[in-house]
């Protein structure tokens, strides 16, 4: 695991009017690690991943990548840098197959005609590299993909665009759990090639099961940022219902 950060957030404020969303934020993500993001509904997690992800420009902070101080201005500056959002929507559209899917917007041309075979190669190699088994054909139509199969399809997308940071958020919502397991284990592939992966999930079982760390948002501030193993479900839960646990989180 590395030392160092490959994404690294300090004292991030953000405010929307009057209304206060963030107040002194710190977060940081690792190559080769899954960060959990949790935090109750109103913590800030989605105010966060959108600063993240150029969507909102945050008020104050420090925003670094790979060490640099970098300041996002939109989604597609966050996209160039090597950061890519699945969010719980996925953005697919159902009418179009998977390579059409996959490279929708940044098609392969060649001369004037769209050079389909170039794009199917690299979508069944992308998902055989991720060692994607559900997935017959790279013609099949989202329509017609399971849940879990969309969601690989969404994570699939970003890791092809050779992403550095890839957040996913609630990636196993409304799934079921054998279609849970097979997202859980493409998260943890990810990381295993050395990407920075950043997972939203209200469900602890699934954090405990992929997480490398554990950040907690409550009202807006940083709760903790904790090795997994070094804290419980329990603790994980207090945090996150009252911004502390014995001697973590937030000073009362």
């Amino acid at each position: 695991m590395s030392m160092s950060p490959l994404l690294d957030l300090r004292g991030i404020d953000k405010s929307f009017g009057p209304v206060k969303v963030l107040h002194d934020v710190s977060f940081s993500a690792y190559p080769g690690e899954v960060t959990a993001l949790v935090g109750d509904n109103g913590a800030g997690k989605t105010t966060l991943v959108n600063c993240i992800g150029g969507v909102y420009s945050f008020d104050s902070g420090d925003y670094r990548f790979e060490g640099r101080p970098v300041r996002l201005g939109s989604p597609r500056e966050a996209t160039d840098l090597g950061i890519d959002i699945v969010h719980q929507d996925l953005a697919l559209c159902e009418n179009l197959n998977i390579v059409q899917n996959m490279f929708l917007g940044r098609e392969r041309r060649r001369g004037l005609a769209l050079d389909e075979t170039e794009m199917e190669e690299l979508a069944a190699t992308t998902l055989s590299r991720l060692s994607v088994r559900t997935v017959k054909s790279v013609r099949e139509p989202v329509a017609a993909l399971s849940g879990g199969q969309r969601q690989t399809v969404a994570i699939a997308r970003a890791v092809l665009w050779d992403s550095r940071v890839i957040v996913l958020d609630e990636p196993a919502a409304a799934l079921g759990v054998a279609q849970t397991q097979q997202v859980l284990e493409l998260v943890r592939r990810l990381a295993d090639k050395g990407l920075a992966v950043v997972l939203i999930s209200h469900n602890m079982n699934d954090v405990f099961a992929v997480s490398d760390r554990i950040a907690v948002l409550y009202l807006g501030r940083t709760a903790a940022q904790v090795r997994t193993a070094d804290v419980t479900h329990a603790q994980v839960v207090e945090l996150i219902t009252s911004g502390r646990s014995g001697e973590l989180g937030l000073a009362g």
